[in-house]
């Protein structure tokens, strides 16, 4: 399967149909062709000819907008995004709030103040939501404006207008959750495949897999975007935490009972809707589906994640070198111990590689030994490198703080799940020996637990005292943090 042509065709069918939907509703537009961008768009706003002429009048704008080029999108989104509050409407009802003589004048002149200041392109955006598929269209502007806005001041107010419009309009009573199995249609199988970056799809015999008996997976879904999932959910039911993601996804493990499993295992959560950042609707899914299998198999003790933890390796070639120093004399001894020879340039002597080993700093010794291809293999160097990787990883996971917010986790799954009522239970040992899970964080995974009695309490404490909720075995890790 070709993850390009895959979504290429995905793509392809989806603008195939909605622009002859849209072409066909731009050509009853009554009075010609507007000669510009800004002369549709006031049109629009214009609203002559009743509810069909305006949807119609919506959808020849959209129809324009997609077939522009990325430089024509842009000027597209100015244009939009200058449609805003008349100035001098707006300092005339401020002067109205001032010099409102009592309570009743008061009220009204804010409320008139509130309407000026309202935005005509708000009005514009909303229209887009009368045609069909106007709600998804809507969120992948969003998502072009996210990717072009920079510093523009004119484009940052127009995604953030948008944004409000799309929080209001995808708040989570709204959605529908819905699970996904091997029959589900195969245009959404498809899309499950091509939103999936956490732990990629690679064939369809490892989708099947991944929605066996002793699988679950469940996404939301907006009324308005039937056919599109927003955000999803892969769950593996098993015996015990889990503790490697190979292990996990093995296609050819035997399929367990699920009704003998013990714990459902979260290994992997994607939100499939770039225009849709910052509108979160996550922890609500994972509350909801721990609520579901618990209903659904009662046999279930445990609710827990195998996550990556993506900022580790970063984090550790920034922190490693900084005082305090973070490894202790044993450590550096036994790291030296499983080195890798130092290279250097011919014809340097034996005696010169050794003044170089010593002369090095511990940390330069660890990013030695995990630079050497290969060293997940090397027992000796896994029987050194485990107790230190682990123990820097229970210091990054709890005591880390992201730039410029000193509550929150650094790691940016850790704050999801935290800020989700989540406790950090166990760190993993090799539990991502992928390319990918070895360059992000040493092959380590982490298991956050969701305790449903705990949940509340847990969040709680995070977010509110910035509190990281822990198993004992990892605080235990942590005791003498620098």
């Amino acid at each position: 399967m070709s993850d390009l042509a895959l979504e290429t065709g995905l793509l392809d069918r989806a603008l195939k149909r909605v622009t002859t939907l849209w072409r066909d509703m731009a050509e009853r537009v009554v009075g010609g062709e507007a000669e510009t961008v800004a002369e549709q768009m006031r049109a629009c706003l214009a609203g002559r000819g009743g509810e069909v002429s305006a949807r119609n009048r919506a959808a020849k704008l959209a129809q324009s907008y997609l077939t522009l080029d990325e430089a024509g999108r842009r000027d597209f989104l100015k244009t939009l995004a200058g449609f805003d509050s008349d100035e001098a409407a707006l300092n005339a009802a401020m002067v109205e709030v001032r010099n409102a003589a009592d309570a009743t004048a008061r009220a009204a002149a804010k409320a008139k103040l509130r309407r000026v200041l309202e935005p005509p392109r708000l009005r514009l955006l909303t229209q887009f939501t009368t045609i069909p598929d106007g709600i998804k269209f809507l969120v992948d502007l969003r998502s072009e404006l996210l990717q072009i806005a920079g510093d523009d001041p004119r484009l940052q107010a127009l995604e953030l207008d948008l944004k409000g419009l799309l929080g209001s309009w995808f708040d989570v009573g709204f959605l529908e959750l819905r699970r996904m199995d091997w029959n589900s249609p195969a245009a959404l199988l498809e899309k499950l495949v091509r939103y999936e970056v956490v732990h990629r799809i690679r064939t369809w015999r490892d989708l099947k897999n991944r929605l066996d008996a002793d699988r679950r997976c469940y996404a939301f879904f907006h009324p308005r975007m039937p056919d599109e999932p927003l955000i999803f959910v892969e769950v593996a039911l098993v015996k015990g935490l889990a503790d490697s993601v190979q292990r996990l996804l093995d296609e050819k493990a035997p399929v367990l009972d699920a009704a003998q499993a013990d714990t459902a295992i979260f290994y992997s959560i994607n939100n499939c809707q770039r225009g849709l950042d910052g509108i979160s609707f996550g922890n609500f899914l994972i509350k909801r589906v721990v609520s579901l299998l618990g209903e659904e198999l009662p046999n279930l003790k445990a609710f827990a994640t195998l996550s990556p933890i993506p900022g580790f390796s970063r984090w550790l070639q920034q922190r490693i070198a900084a005082a305090p120093p973070l490894l202790t004399e044993e450590e550096a001894t036994a790291l030296r111990s499983v080195a890798p020879p130092a290279a250097l340039p011919a014809p340097a002597t034996a005696g010169a590689a050794s003044a170089l080993v010593l002369a090095e700093t511990p940390a330069q010794t660890l990013l030695r030994v995990l630079g050497r291809r290969g060293w997940q293999r090397d027992e000796a160097a896994t029987k050194v490198l485990e107790p230190i990787l682990t123990r820097l990883c229970a210091g990054y996971l709890l005591n880390e703080a992201a730039p410029r917010s000193p509550q929150r986790a650094r790691d940016p799954v850790a704050h999801f799940h935290l800020s989700n009522g989540a406790r950090v239970e166990r760190i993993n040992w090799r539990g991502d020996v992928s390319e990918k899970g070895l360059k992000e964080s040493a092959g380590l995974m982490v298991n956050y637990l969701y305790d449903p009695a705990r949940i509340e309490e847990n969040h709680e404490a995070y977010v509110g005292e910035g509190k990281r909720p822990a198993a004992t075995a990892i605080r235990r890790l942590v005791r003498n943090w620098a």
